[in-house]
């Protein structure tokens, strides 16, 4: 898709509210021209909205995000610095969510642990569970 798009057709196409591009605008990920009172998106705004609602499925902070749009602005080599930054916040969340996953496991076997102990004691005052 090349051109330029409403706020309406990016929201429509990337199933989220005008409001919420106009935050990430706030926020400075994204910048439309105006053309009056109208918001009008180029191809880089498209592009950028792709990379932040994927940032944001993936589990980054939107400081995470812009850190990653910043590098491909800022280098010359911008590609090759955005994808190593990429590639070590993906190696990051990774971990954190490997963490989380196994933080989740004990809580659930402590869980069932407390579920069978609880039961056992009901049933040994003649009670069901």
């Amino acid at each position: 898709m090349t051109g330029t798009f409403g706020i309406t057709d990016l929201a429509h196409e990337f199933g989220i509210t005008p409001r919420a591009i106009r935050f990430y605008e706030d926020q400075g990920l994204l910048t439309p021209v105006r053309e009056g009172q109208r918001r009008v998106y180029g191809s880089r705004d498209r592009v950028r909205l792709k990379l932040i609602m994927r940032g944001k499925r993936l589990g980054f902070s939107l400081i995470e995000i812009r850190e990653i749009l910043d590098l491909y602005d800022a280098e010359s080599n911008g590609e090759t610095a955005q994808l190593r930054h990429f590639l070590s916040k993906i190696r990051q969340r990774r971990a954190q969510l490997r963490q989380q996953q196994e933080d989740i496991a004990a809580i659930l076997d402590e869980l069932d642990a407390l579920e069978s102990q609880c039961a056992g004691i009901l049933t040994g005052r003649g009670e069901r569970s």
